[in-house]
């Protein structure tokens, strides 16, 4: 399969499938000396992961990532503590599939030959025929983004280590829109969604909490300690939410990662009420990159707000737009215009409608992105299909698993493929400065 493959200094390749054995991450380019653990991968992980509550689908995949390769095995020297640490060669990351019951596999068996409306499985037959993987919609399935997950955790460690960072958040779901807050605040509420979300995760508390899955095991046990959460997983209770204590302590809503959380609220409601009439609903998220140098990108076929465009290519997104979008089209050009001036001899823009980039190269500003995230396909309602292969008119209704909304799983999905074209780029950026004669 090609396409699976982004990036040139930071290039990140993907493998697997819903229901194959599990997924894979073979990164290159990741600097030697840092330190990455399978937790911290793992909280980024369980933000996009099933099983959440009623905005998401009743898979318990356990999204639990084993580093294969790519760090050394031990200390490589008397007087060396660099046991752990990447050494420069290709990072891989392992994410077993854990919760691939063969009851579920009979499901999709029994349906693949009237394709959903709105998924890739007709089109995806049609390129590679009765070798389709078709069960759990193979690599067009959802399940994929773990991958993209997990790759932009290690891109968003190393960003911030050079003082750029990335936050993605909920815009809009259902038809209700949050308004504007000030990006410092969001980052706020996003490590605090994320610490609600480990304190309430199962799996987190089963593995990480209690130290029982450490990142200096070896494979086989790490590998021993999922066959046993595999055998188990039906059994793990899920704690609680107290979504009104959540909310005065913290101020997010915890099944919906809107900054704001009233809206938050009335998003969740909105979202369940159309689940409830059997149909699905989409949204809108918002990408905000601050710190990144002003001139950052390539002109002409690689400009970086073209590269963003690239978030296309996470399966639900319909559209991108960058700073002020679609609304250019209803502007005048004094409207649409960053103006700039000079404080303390620096240069000031008094609005960000380029969404920080011009010409395809950063102005210094904050990078903001905006992506369409269309309904669910999968829904609960007859739809109008037909047979693939014997090619008759068919009926459909919804027997699969399926989540009520995307836009409350993908937020992470966006950030990390974020993370992944601005660190791609930024890498460009610092080897081109580099390379100007020296005086």
């Amino acid at each position: 399969m090609l396409g699976c493959t982004h990036g040139t200094l930071f290039k990140t390749t993907v493998a697997g499938g819903s229901y194959q054995e599990g997924l894979s991450i073979n990164i290159q380019g990741v600097p030697p000396g840092y330190y990455f653990t399978e937790e911290e991968i793992y909280v980024e992980l369980m933000l996009r992961k099933p099983g959440q509550g009623e905005l998401t689908s009743p898979r318990r995949e356990a999204d639990v990532p084993i580093i294969y390769s790519g760090v050394n095995a031990a200390d490589t020297m008397p007087g060396f503590k660099n046991k752990g640490y990447t050494n420069g060669t290709p990072l891989v990351i392992l994410i077993p599939n854990v919760d691939r019951h063969f009851e579920h596999i009979e499901q999709y068996q029994l349906t693949n030959r009237t394709p959903r409306p709105g998924h890739a499985s007709y089109a995806s037959y049609r390129k590679y025929g009765e070798f389709d993987d078709a069960v759990g919609a193979g690599f067009f399935s959802g399940r994929y983004t773990s991958t993209i997950v997990a790759a932009g955790t290690i891109a968003k460690k190393i960003l911030k280590d050079h003082g750029i960072e990335v936050v993605s958040f909920v815009r809009e779901a259902a038809g209700i829109r949050m308004g504007e807050m000030p990006v410092d605040v969001i980052k706020k509420k996003a490590a605090a969604y994320r610490e609600v979300r480990k304190q309430y995760d199962p799996i987190y508390l089963e593995l990480f909490a209690s130290d029982k899955f450490k990142t200096g095991m070896r494979f086989f046990e790490k590998a021993a300690i999922l066959a046993d959460l595999e055998k188990r997983i039906p059994e793990i209770k899920k704690p609680v939410y107290n979504e009104t204590e959540i909310k005065e302590k913290y101020g997010i809503n915890p099944k919906i990662f809107c900054p704001d959380a009233d809206l938050a609220d009335a998003m969740h409601d909105e979202i369940v009420h159309i689940m409830k009439s059997g149909d699905s609903s989409g949204g809108i998220v918002e990408v905000v990159v601050t710190g990144v140098p002003a001139g950052m990108g390539e002109p002409v076929f690689n400009k970086l707000d073209g590269e963003l465009g690239k978030l296309m290519s996470i399966g639900t997104i319909k559209a991108v737009e960058v700073g002020c979008g679609l609304e250019a089209a209803n502007m005048t050009g004094s409207q649409c215009n960053d103006t700039m001036h000079i404080e303390n001899g620096k240069v000031v823009f008094d609005s960000n409608n380029a969404g920080g980039i011009t010409g395809g190269l950063t102005t210094g500003q904050d990078i903001i992105a905006r992506v369409a995230v269309k309904p669910t396909p999968t829904i609960a309602k007859p739809q109008h299909t037909v047979d693939k292969v014997s090619l008759e008119d068919k009926e459909l209704a919804a027997v699969t698993r399926r989540d009520p909304t995307i836009v409350a799983r993908v937020w992470p999905v966006v950030e990390a493929q974020t993370a992944l074209i601005i660190l791609d780029n930024y890498m460009q950026h610092v080897a081109y400065q580099t390379m100007k004669p020296k005086k």
